[in-house]
């Protein structure tokens, strides 16, 4: 062989070797990466090749898919009653992604987690798996009644239930939504609407049961008294507190004045506080008992901490470092500290299981599709928050706020319920916002248990009202009412 042939040989050897180690390393290496990509057309292709798994809602399903012709992405997501149940699907687009359900479960509605593969000749031809089913905790009469409530009254809002026993989410609801459907192919059309929904003002895709945070106001005096209660700061809840009607900050010449005339608030007990929903009790109730423990028992309740329902919600917050002055304003959920709708349920459902506050769940289980149980989620405590003896004194003064109360809104005849209504101040200058609406309250059962706790909060920003007539009980009590007689009617 001559000299010119050799190098020849060994050129193109090399450039084979090269090919070979090159084909290799994407193989072994890179191949992961590279089929995960993102920008990877084929995985966007294959994710919308067939039909997907369902979320179900009340032994039906809320999702569907259907072709799409003249598009390598053969099949669409389709949604019934999309705005009610968005903030419980989310949605899955083939151009904006997935979200909520959608997106926390991509795997197992689109067939491809391992838990559904059959193995053996399927797995060795390639055959693709059907995906499986989500089943979740949503009441859908609980659910109607939250989104109906909220809806007939035009307002930005939202309404959290669970069944404090378990901790599943029973009504998840959030307005101003969407509907998951108008954006969930690729075309021009389609991606005009997905960026006029994200452009809006009132921002209709943003979950406001679990992803935004907000001044609580006076619902969460039943945390502080729970607070009080826990740490010996208060002993007795019928006792006088002997604290004038107007309370004085401390280190400042601020007084809180109440939203009922000064003779009801004067010298009050903690119950007749509650009923009232005098500021000064709970005000001087937060600052003894002090910020580290006020904290502590906000942090049992849930405070300060991510959930996981799957679907990750914001946490509240119960801020670290605090001065007297904003401490006492944390006992009439004030200042600094912030809750989602979410939090607030979790805290009415603590109180009402006697303090135990079991974690938020959302999916009931994962079916395959043969309707094998592939995942059970089993209730799970978050924690003992307080004693039974100090929720049970807690349930004493809510029960009563309804009976004779500010929460007389919720009243069902012939059921006990708890509750408590409340305005939230907030913004840089209180004076240019209209306050947020709140209402909390549980329903007990005959033998004392309670299968439901709702949360309902309300932004009147935009409504035609007079400031006068924004309450936590006018607004928020009767869609709390709705929703409780839904979970109470279906026999929980």
């Amino acid at each position: 062989m001559n000299k010119t042939l050799r190098h020849a040989a060994v050129f193109f050897g090399v450039l084979f070797f090269a090919l070979l180690g090159r084909a290799t390393w994407i193989h072994a290496v890179s191949g992961e990466s590279l089929a995960k990509d993102p920008n990877n057309r084929r995985n966007v292709i294959d994710a919308f090749s067939r039909p997907r798994g369902d979320i179900i809602v009340g032994g039906r399903p809320i999702t569907g898919s259907i072709p799409t012709p003249g598009s390598d992405l053969l099949y669409k997501r389709t949604y019934v009653d999309g705005p009610m149940y968005a903030p419980v699907t989310g949605y899955l687009s083939q151009a904006q992604g997935a979200t909520f359900l959608e997106g926390v479960h991509r795997d197992i509605l689109a067939g491809t987690d391992l838990r559904l593969q059959r193995g053996g000749f399927d797995t060795l031809i390639g055959k693709k798996t059907d995906g499986g089913d989500i089943v979740t905790t949503i009441d859908p009469e609980a659910q109607k009644a939250a989104y109906k409530g909220l809806t007939d009254l035009g307002a930005k809002g939202a309404v959290v239930a669970l069944d404090p026993r378990t901790g599943k989410i029973l009504a998840l609801a959030s307005t101003p939504s969407y509907d998951p459907s108008v954006f969930t192919g690729n075309s021009i059309k389609e991606g005009e609407e997905f960026t006029r929904l994200d452009q809006d003002k009132d921002k209709p895709l943003s979950n406001r049961a679990i992803r935004e945070a907000y001044p609580s106001g006076s619902t969460f005096k039943i945390l502080t008294a729970a607070a009080a209660l826990e740490h010996g700061t208060v002993t007795d809840i019928d006792a006088s507190s002997g604290l004038p009607a107007r309370y004085t900050l401390p280190q400042s010449s601020s007084t809180i004045p109440n939203v009922v005339p000064d003779a009801q608030c004067d010298k009050v007990s903690m119950k007749t506080a509650m009923q009232w929903s005098c500021n000064s009790v709970f005000l001087d109730a937060a600052l003894k008992t002090g910020v580290e423990k006020m904290r502590e028992t906000a942090e049992k309740f849930g405070f300060n901490k991510e959930h996981f329902t799957p679907v990750r919600t914001a946490a509240s917050s119960y801020p670290e470092r605090l001065d007297r002055p904003q401490t006492a304003l944390t006992g009439i959920g004030q200042g600094s500290l912030t809750s989602t709708p979410m939090q607030m349920a979790m805290v009415a459902a603590g109180i009402a299981n006697d303090g135990k506050v079991m974690k938020p769940y959302l999916v009931e289980q994962i079916n395959g599709p043969d309707l094998s149980v592939l995942e059970k989620t089993e209730p799970e405590p978050h924690a003992q928050a307080v004693s039974e003896a100090t929720a049970r004194k807690v349930q004493d003064m809510m029960e009563h706020t309804v009976r004779e109360g500010t929460a007389g809104q919720a009243q069902i005849p012939g059921v006990t319920v708890g509750g408590k209504p409340g305005t939230a101040e907030h913004g840089v200058d209180v004076r240019d916002n209209r306050p947020y609406a709140w209402f909390v309250s549980y329903a007990k059962q005959s033998d004392g248990t309670s299968p439901v706790a709702v949360a309902v909060f309300i932004d009147p920003s935009d409504m035609e009202i007079p400031e006068s007539e924004i309450g936590g009980g006018r607004l928020a009590g009767p869609i709390a009412k709705a929703v409780m007689n839904a979970v109470l009617k279906r026999g929980a």
